[in-house]
């Protein structure tokens, strides 16, 4: 008996979201249809024009902006962000360094150093373990 393979697909979402852009301006046969692994493999290693150009200028999904702009996605919202934004849009908004911008990245900076205490820590901690002795 022999075992047929179906090709793994997820939704344009899924693969949207994988790809880093905003589904909503990728092109409807894209939209519409389903995607296999290895198309999304394809468009990762050979992007098509379009995939270059929203990755380039957008419009982009939040995680990117959020990114991009060095807050996490409820400091966007916070911010009123609530919207996918263009490249230019987002330059825009480093340029003018509205208060809310300036706040969100204080907090981001405040978490990434508190996580990277606790990391350290942990890792001490760990290190005084493995040389303990053992009973």
């Amino acid at each position: 008996m022999k075992s047929h393979q179906t090709a793994q697909t997820m939704k344009p979402a899924t693969a949207a979201k994988k790809l880093g852009v905003y589904l909503e301006a990728t092109p409807a046969e894209f939209r519409e249809g389903v995607v296999s692994r290895a198309q999304l493999d394809e468009l990762q290693a050979n992007p098509p024009e379009w995939l270059r150009e929203l990755r380039a200028n957008g419009p982009h999904p939040r995680p990117v902006v959020a990114a991009k702009l060095g807050v996490s996605i409820s400091g966007l919202a916070r911010g009123g962000v609530t919207e996918a934004l263009t490249t230019e849009e987002i330059e825009t908004l480093k340029r003018e360094q509205p208060e809310w911008l300036v706040k969100e990245r204080a907090t981001q900076a405040e978490v990434r150093k508190e996580g990277a205490r606790i990391k350290k820590r942990n890792a001490e901690r760990a290190a005084g373990e493995d040389q303990a002795p053992r009973s």
